[in-house]
């Protein structure tokens, strides 16, 4: 891999974003499909939307860790196929990667793409030992898009209360670069998501802190000009903090907001530590284990 193409593939992401499919596919391309066994195109709904991917670790060794990713793309677009390589790098960390779509604008509006991610939490917490996990220990992690819909499955209890859950069923919840606190909304693609002028204060995660949620590993990028890094992680970091929600929060000077997944790609892993953040929340089971792991 050459230094020009790396440099050419991450002006790509940062001028078009992960909106434009083919940056990403040119990272899938490069990514090795060794570490892992993968369950592809698992229903968790009736609709064509609603699919998952499992990467399971190649040596799966006992009963492992799992994160349910969601991707972002404004609620208007994205798919799981593009993200194989974010199951990629778990997998090979020894966690079980579930990689799930979700329906998005104009199909759907606020909440069911919050519905959606409720169904695939459920269907991965009451499938877990049948693809090599532990039910006690589910995470949900996000980006953009996708980390505030991993946000409400985690601080609002009502979308895994309809799958006759709560949010307790997790161990923790990472986001990276996500939108949870948003209103009045600015971005065009996103208002009629969200129903505006009458978007509902209820739509906004950083309305949901309760002393009982999960642990959260909060990762921004200084430099994201899309969503506020102070006031959305910022200002969840501190709601959370406020009522006793244990909190990592961190913000990186290389990335962008496209960039900050594109680190969890071993060619882009120099721009930030963000693949051994999410290891380590995982594997010390959201912070509750004090023992470091090694680098």
């Amino acid at each position: 891999m050459t230094r020009l193409f790396l440099t050419l593939l991450a002006a790509l992401l940062v001028l078009g974003g992960l909106a434009a499919c083919a940056p990403l596919k040119a990272i899938n391309a490069i990514t090795t499909s060794a570490t892992y066994t993968k369950k592809a195109d698992v229903p968790f709904g009736d609709d064509p939307r609603q699919k998952l991917d499992v990467y399971i670790p190649r040596d799966l060794q006992g009963p492992a860790p799992i994160v349910v990713f969601f991707y972002g793309g404004s609620w208007n677009q994205g798919d799981r196929h593009d993200y194989a390589f974010v199951g990629e790098a778990l997998a090979a960390r020894g966690i079980i990667a579930v990689v799930a779509d979700y329906r998005v604008y104009p199909q759907v509006r606020y909440p069911a793409f919050v519905e959606d991610g409720a169904s695939a939490v459920a269907w991965t917490v009451r499938q877990a030992k049948n693809i090599g996990g532990d039910p006690k220990h589910v995470f949900v992690m996000g980006h953009s898009a996708g980390a505030y819909n991993a946000a409400m499955v985690a601080l609002d209890k009502r979308w895994l209360n309809k799958m006759s859950l709560s949010p307790g069923v997790l161990r923790g919840w990472i986001g990276l670069a996500g939108p949870y606190d948003f209103l009045p909304i600015e971005n065009p693609d996103v208002k009629p998501v969200f129903l505006h002028p009458n978007s509902p204060p209820d739509s906004q995660p950083i309305n949901h802190v309760t002393a009982g949620a999960p642990p959260a590993l909060l990762l921004a990028s200084n430099k994201d000009d899309l969503v506020d890094p102070k006031r959305n992680t910022g200002g969840l970091a501190k709601k959370l903090r406020d009522v006793g929600v244990p909190v990592r929060e961190l913000y990186f000077n290389n990335t962008s907001h496209a960039t900050i997944v594109v680190s969890m790609a071993w060619p882009f892993r120099q721009l930030a530590p963000v693949l051994h953040e999410v290891e380590q929340f995982v594997k010390t089971d959201g912070g509750r284990q004090t023992i470091p792991l090694k680098k």
